[in-house]
């Protein structure tokens, strides 16, 4: 029988005891003092478990003093919501529905289904059922009783999310890059968005029909090694990095150093700081004429994309001006600004505005000319005929010194950051201290956060991932002065439910990242809703180390790839390397590095078996030995392995440039930083320009369409 404290714990959603996902499954219990901590980060006053039944009793009774909840989120072919009133105005309830502000007529059902008596008053809860037809869409309702008005959301989700018809009827393939990567003869060092329109005109002569990108969301100005694209101040805007300076209108080569140029192109991993500053240096000078004609037609369009993108873009760039005015001064980012700075809504904050008018335009600007550049991206997509065409990535969270939290810090859990605990690949936890939305705090603003951000990612693009999707129903909470943390669950039916409504809006589907610790029934409920979901070669395996699935066996509503940007490349993977640069780091133990050597010799050798047996060796390179002994690499082996994974059963094949050109460093290694490993700077060997003469390039794409049976 459960004891208060547990009932509590339950209530709130914060879990006590749960199990990792790594090779023994170990179990875990939180300690008490570690979940009151993060009770109490929830926005729950809890001084000490003691106080539980109280806490318990105050939560009971909260749902029946207000007559509606902010939002209810409610699938089409079932909408029903309820309201919390005295039982003496249960008579005289009036409903009114609106659309975009205007009434619509609906037919309705009311009823009683509970009551309950509270000090003086009796409440009773009655459930309205909504019989008309309603359109997938978000509806305002008006609830009048005793002479007050209640309003609400009611958000009408279909059931399932939008899904191009084309995958109905063909399996598509593509690539999965990280945009940052890309090299060219024009590009500055770092790859951009008139790259990944070249890209894109490269898919479509070879028949690809979908380009994953790695999130392209705007990271600090002032610290530009601060590289991960998953750790950024705002999911709502853009990195400006990605601007191709030579495009923008006003460009001059003198504003640039040519030996600096010639430098960061020459370089093996990415310079960041060097690049954004020289992109930086010539971006201010075009700004300094541009705003000097605020009479011209394209600094009218400028003014109405400020206008438009309103509230949230001058919070960013009043963030990042000021964050620029004390990041040399303050230590501590904007937690450590004077007090008055920390809230955007201040009379400081205010002032600081009028006396940095023009640093904020700049920062505007920036995103201004990036959002252009990414619409002529979309716009060729578009004219190229790619069947999905831009696939983009939604982090989980942000950096907690971010522009987000300062401008909605009570939507976040405090003083905690969101990881992961122990899989099969990340066998030491990670430990990601993002920022993570605060379940309550998002219903109570109606989920507009979250709307918000799916709604930045999904607009032009053809497929959205969502990043560790499993937080759309639990994520694992660690507080700040902590390494132990656990698990913290949302609201996983309006979650699902705002997803889908979102993708159906925007028709945009939408693949979520399974990989790590996924709890039982999840994926089903994913798939019920019409979430693809992410399937990796390394994981396809029966119980979970066992040989390899047939490609006949990986889940049909996936997007397939052979590996992931935290995973080692083929090759790399191949022969160990990633084992032996986390051993180096001390990430592993002896013991731990001989056991995962091991394990890697068993999957060497499972993995040949089913190459084998899937007859997918390249006739020109048949296997000629085992290799697992020092031999050196497979001939043929990449070709092998890309037709075995583009042969799977998958809805979407995409192939990663990593393997294809047989790179041996890891892109990202979870859990380190750059002082220990260079994260998010790997280039790629071949520049766009020479794909189509890449021998090894024209093999794997020729294999892939095969399998996929391109046209």
């Amino acid at each position: 029988m459960q004891n208060t404290w547990e009932k509590l714990l339950e209530k709130i959603g914060v879990v006590k005891t749960y199990e990792d996902a790594a090779q023994n499954h170990k179990t875990y219990t939180a300690d008490d003092e570690t979940l009151r901590q993060i009770v109490n980060c929830l926005g729950f006053e809890l001084k000490n478990i003691d106080e539980s039944a109280q806490l318990l009793q105050k939560l009971e009774n909260k749902r029946w003093q207000y007559t509606l909840e902010p939002i209810y989120v409610v699938r089409g072919g079932q909408k029903i919501f309820d309201a919390a009133v005295k039982i003496g105005e249960v008579d005289a309830l009036t409903l009114s529905v609106l659309h975009n502000g205007q009434p619509i007529e609906v037919q309705y059902t009311q009823q009683i289904v509970e009551t309950k008596q509270i000090g003086r008053h009796e409440y009773a809860r009655v459930q309205f059922t909504v019989i008309s037809d309603m359109a997938p869409e978000y509806y305002e309702i008006e609830l009048t009783s005793g002479g007050n008005i209640a309003h609400s959301v009611l958000a009408v989700t279909p059931e399932k999310c939008y899904v191009p018809e084309v995958l109905t009827r063909q399996k598509l393939w593509g690539f999965a890059i990280q945009l940052y990567a890309l090299t060219s003869a024009r590009n500055w060092g770092v790859g951009d968005f008139t790259d990944l329109q070249n890209f894109a005109l490269m898919c479509a002569k070879v028949g690809a029909d979908v380009i994953g990108v790695n999130p392209l969301n705007v990271l600090f100005h002032d610290y530009p090694e601060n590289a991960s694209p998953y750790s950024s101040i705002s999911r709502l805007f853009l990195n400006p990095i990605y601007i191709d300076v030579e495009k923008v209108a006003g460009y001059k080569p003198e504003y640039i150093d040519a030996a600096t140029l010639d430098y960061v192109r020459q370089t093996t991993d990415i310079d960041y700081t060097a690049v954004y500053n020289l992109k930086m240096t010539a971006l201010k000078k075009i700004f300094e004429k541009f705003v000097a004609k605020p009479q011209a037609r394209e600094y009218q369009k400028f003014a109405k994309y400020c206008a438009d993108a309103g509230s949230d873009l001058d919070n960013l760039a009043t963030f990042q001006a000021i964050y620029s005015a004390y990041h040399d001064k303050v230590f501590g980012g904007w937690r450590g600004w004077k007090k008055e700075l920390q809230n955007p809504y201040s009379a400081a904050v205010a002032e600081f505005k009028k006396t940095h008018e023009r640093e904020i335009l700049f920062f505007k600007f920036l995103q201004y000319i990036a959002e252009s550049q990414l619409q002529e991206v979309y716009q060729t997509i578009k004219e190229c005929g790619l069947k999905i065409g831009l696939y983009r990535d939604l982090p989980v969270g942000l950096c907690k010194d971010s522009a987000e939290l300062w401008a909605g810090n009570d939507l976040f859990i405090k003083d905690c950051g969101a990881g992961a605990p122990p899989d099969v690949f990340f066998p030491t936890g990670q430990k990601w201290c993002l920022g993570a939305f605060n379940p309550y705090r998002l219903k109570a603003a109606a989920y507009r956060p979250f709307i918000k951000i799916l709604r930045a990612a999904m607009q032009g693009a053809g497929a959205l991932r969502i990043d560790h999707v499993m937080s759309l129903m639990r994520l694992y909470i660690i507080p700040d002065k902590s390494e132990d943390g656990t698990y913290v669950y949302y609201n996983f039916d309006d979650m699902l439910g705002i997803v889908a409504l979102e993708s159906y809006l925007n028709k945009c589907m939408v693949v979520g990242e399974s990989i790590g610790n996924v709890p039982d029934g999840f994926i089903d409920k994913i798939h019920a809703r019409g979430i693809y979901s992410l399937s990796v070669l390394w994981a396809e395996r029966w119980n979970g180390g066992g040989d390899f699935k047939a490609p006949t066996d990986f889940p049909q509503s996936a997007f397939c790839s052979v590996g992931t940007h935290d995973m080692a490349p083929l090759k790399m993977r191949w022969f160990g390397y990633d084992i032996e640069t986390m051993f180096k780091l001390k990430m592993l133990d002896e013991q731990e590095r001989q056991n995962q050597y091991q394990g890697r010799e068993d999957e060497r050798r499972r993995l040949l078996g089913a190459l084998d047996w899937a007859g997918v060796w390249p006739q020109d390179k048949p296997r000629q030995c085992d290799c697992l002994f020092g031999e050196g690499y497979p001939n043929g082996l990449t070709e092998a392995v890309e037709a075995y994974a583009s042969e799977s059963n998958s809805a979407v094949y995409l192939a990663q440039l990593e393997d294809i050109f047989g790179v041996e460093v890891l892109q990202n290694l979870p859990g380190t930083d750059r002082d220990k490993h260079p994260n998010w700077r790997r280039k790629l060997p071949v520049k766009i320009e020479d794909y189509a003469q890449n021998d090894d390039f024209n093999r794997a794409v020729g294999i892939i369409r095969q399998k996929r049976k391109t046209d």
